[in-house]
């Protein structure tokens, strides 16, 4: 509840002063009420909780928050936030503590990545002298998470003592029977279970273990998913302690223990933290980057603390002052890092430690003093395999976006491409994975080529937290909740059926079309049919459908339906360019002119050349695509050009794939998912370019490149699906542009 993050401006509706604190903007809110950064008389700033009404209503409510109240009053240790005021009473009971300005654990872990070993030893150690000074005032805290640890520049702060309980206080009491209080991942056992039984220290061990793992690994220990299913973990399965560190792994799997009575204390927690190391030196315990960003949110602080109070506060954070000269050592002693550690200590700092923390900014791979930090993306590509024509393709796009970004006057850094190839093999892809996860220079890759071995290639870049962002890789396996640094810029292949509806719709005088389901594609063929028939029913047209046996190339039935249907549009819904010459030849046989429509897969040099040049029976026909045609696109002429200077006109190697494509597919693509890292780059340059801070940032970007626009839906993470579909028709043995969907007439 000390707050931690940036904060946003007050509503219409928020007051604007409580209890005598001048309020100046939201911290948070949720379900209970609203934390609000406050400004007291004397000019502190504090972090002040209002509870709503109609929950203050509720008499076990508020003794509750009395009890609250009652339990942060009697904890004054240095890792605990001390309560500023309090009002229990009100008809909208509200708590005051001192503001922390750092993240929360969460935050750090989830935009930075795991914590070094000892990093997490200090935050271990201190953690665990905050519980015992909790378990010494006869308290239990009861929801000890990354949520409610936040981190100082001299240590962490344990905050939320909203559910603190008395030793020897049921699990339930002042709820309902069998209700669990607390946050399952987190919980004990004892506490997973909700059957009333007695609750002591051993409890809040067993979550500090929890949270620990979690620090160290970037995992919870008993996974994600429903609560029943990870309180049922909790309760009956052992953790996953994988990537534990040796030197942590015993301690942690003893506060891991079941039975509370094999786990440590919360002092002996402490005491085999500090063992070999004598007593730990917080200075300097956090990484750079997380540094750098508690340096940013404090130095908002100071701004806001000298701001009149006629002013309104501004949820950006002040930029930070030129660097000061360092000390000798390079590096602020012990005693100036513990002073800038808390919100006080940063007021009596003043600008210093904005610029103490812009004096230790680097640029992770810079070369030389007054050199600009270098970056290096990895580009994963097939290029020995099948698909070697789109992973050369790709590389060539990330070579042209490198040279291009390198070349600019006002660029913060400079950029090193670092390409491996896969050869399209499941094996090779894991190596290739491995390889750029280890190394610590790599930031993010672009890739995979294709699918091979998709899923465990996305474990690997998920667990290091290294962006993965793909322009050619077909896979619908993953969710963005779950895997979320893996970055799909384009539809999967079963979306490809909203473009065939939109281009049909606003065909002129296109309404009775025969569906053609090759069984030769499986159930993506079927599914893209049963789409279609719905969707163009829907749109008050009109569908027949004709099967085509897997095993079987006639196509000649196909188009007698046409003839007897009536119809004006075929849409084809296999994916084998082969196959469809085939149905393209059987159609123009039967002087069949009318629209043909098909899917990315069968535009493809094999199609143009099995239809037949004489019969021009490919002539007409359109597919969706997810890549464009940049030689027809207005806004990438300049890419073009440069393109066919670097490698030759047509890429130089297109006569090997019939000469269908003036720039290959995927060039362009690769060019922007370049540029789309170094925008995400070049927006946390000031905080400090880490992986984990990558695939947050990378994901609340809007990036208009030269093919299309990269974003992503609120709701689901995932890549708005209109602005990657578009279409293409052949016309005399090539492929041209037509545009977007949508913007087709």
């Amino acid at each position: 509840m000390a707050g931690s993050g940036p904060f946003k401006p007050l509503k219409a509706a928020d007051p604007s002063v409580v209890g005598g604190y001048r309020l100046l903007g939201r911290l948070g809110a949720g379900g209970m009420g609203v934390v609000y950064l406050a400004r007291s008389p004397g000019g502190g700033l504090l972090a002040l909780k209002v509870i709503r009404a109609e929950y203050a209503a509720d008499h076990g409510f508020r003794v509750r928050f009395r009890r609250e109240v009652a339990a942060a009053s009697r904890l004054t240790g240095r890792w605990v936030v001390p309560v500023v005021a309090a009002a229990a009473e009100e008809r909208e009971p509200w708590l005051a503590t001192a503001f922390v300005p750092g993240p929360s654990l969460a935050e750090a872990v989830t935009s930075y990545g795991p914590l070094a070993t000892e990093t997490v030893r200090v935050l271990g150690a201190r953690l665990a002298e905050a519980l015992t000074e909790v378990h010494e005032a006869g308290l239990v805290h009861r929801d000890v998470k990354p949520g409610n640890v936040l981190l100082t520049l001299d240590g962490p702060r344990l905050i939320d003592f909203g559910i603190a309980r008395s030793t020897g206080a049921t699990a339930t009491a002042l709820t309902a029977s069998d209700v669990v209080i607390g946050s399952p991942g987190y919980l004990s056992p004892e506490q997973a279970r909700a059957g009333g039984g007695e609750l002591g220290p051993p409890s809040d061990v067993f979550s500090l273990g929890c949270v620990l793992a979690y620090a160290v690994t970037g995992r919870r220990p008993f996974g994600t998913g429903s609560a029943a299913a990870v309180l049922f973990r909790t309760v009956h399965e052992e953790p996953d302690l994988d990537g534990v560190p040796p030197e942590l792994l015993g301690l942690l799997t003893a506060c891991l223990a079941k039975d509370p009575g094999g786990r440590p204390s919360s002092g002996e927690v402490r005491e085999a933290l500090l063992a070999g190391a004598g007593e730990l030196d917080s200075g300097g315990w956090l990484p750079g980057a997380l540094t750098r960003l508690v340096a940013g949110r404090s130095a908002a602080v100071l701004a806001l603390r000298d701001q009149p109070d006629g002013e309104t506060a501004s949820a950006a954070p002040a930029p930070a002052p030129a660097p000061e000269a360092p000390a000798a050592s390079g590096r602020p002693s012990r005693r100036r890092l513990l002073t800038l550690a808390s919100a006080a200590g940063v007021v009596a700092a003043g600008g210093g430690l904005a610029a103490w923390a812009a004096s230790r900014r680097s640029g992770g791979g810079s070369d030389a003093a007054g050199s600009l930090p270098r970056y290096v993306v990895g580009l994963q590509a097939d290029l020995s395999g099948r698909d070697k024509a789109a992973g050369r393709a790709q590389e060539r796009g990330a070579r042209l976006a490198l040279a291009d970004h390198n070349s600019r006057t006002d660029r913060p850094f400079d950029l090193a491409l670092r390409v491996l190839d896969d050869g399209g093999e499941a094996k090779r892809a894991v190596e290739v994975a491995d390889t750029f996860a280890a190394d610590r220079d790599v930031h993010a890759v672009i890739g995979p080529t294709g699918t091979a071995g998709v899923e465990a290639v996305v474990a690997r870049y998920q667990k290091a937290l290294l962006p993965l962002v793909t322009v050619s890789c077909d896979t619908e396996a993953f969710s963005s909740a779950g895997e979320r640094a893996f970055f799909e810029l384009r539809p999967d292949g079963n979306s490809l059926w909203v473009g065939f509806v939109d281009y049909l719709v606003r065909a002129k005088d296109v309404r009775r079309t025969v569906l053609v389901d090759d069984r030769a594609a499986g159930r993506a063929g079927e599914l893209l049919v049963l789409d279609l028939s719905g969707a163009l029913r829907d749109a008050n047209g009109t569908t027949t459908t004709r099967t085509v046996p897997a095993d079987s190339d006639d196509f000649g039935p196909v188009a007698a339906a046409v003839s007897d249907f009536g119809a004006d549009s075929v849409a084809y819904g296999g994916t084998s360019p082969r196959r469809a010459a085939l149905c393209a030849r059987a159609l123009a046989d039967a002087g069949f002119r009318g629209v043909r429509i098909a899917r990315e897969p069968v535009l493809d040099a094999e199609f143009v050349a099995g239809a037949g040049a004489a019969a021009a029976a490919a002539d007409g026909w359109v597919f969706v695509t997810t890549y464009v045609g940049p030689a027809e696109l207005p806004t990438a002429k300049g890419f073009v050009a440069s393109y066919e200077k670097r490698y030759g006109p047509r890429g130089g190697e297109q006569a090997d794939a019939g000469g269908l494509f003036a720039v290959e597919p995927y060039a362009v693509e690769a060019y922007d998912a370049l540029n789309f890292v170094a925008r995400g780059m070049r927006e946390l340059v000031a905080t400090g370019v880490e992986r984990g801070a990558m695939v947050t940032r990378l994901r609340d970007i809007t990036f208009k490149g030269l093919a299309r626009t990269v974003e992503f839906e609120d709701a689901a993470g995932s890549f708005v699906l209109t602005n990657g579909l578009f279409l293409q028709r052949v016309q005399d043995g090539a492929a041209h542009f037509l545009g977007r969907i949508g913007e087709v007439k």
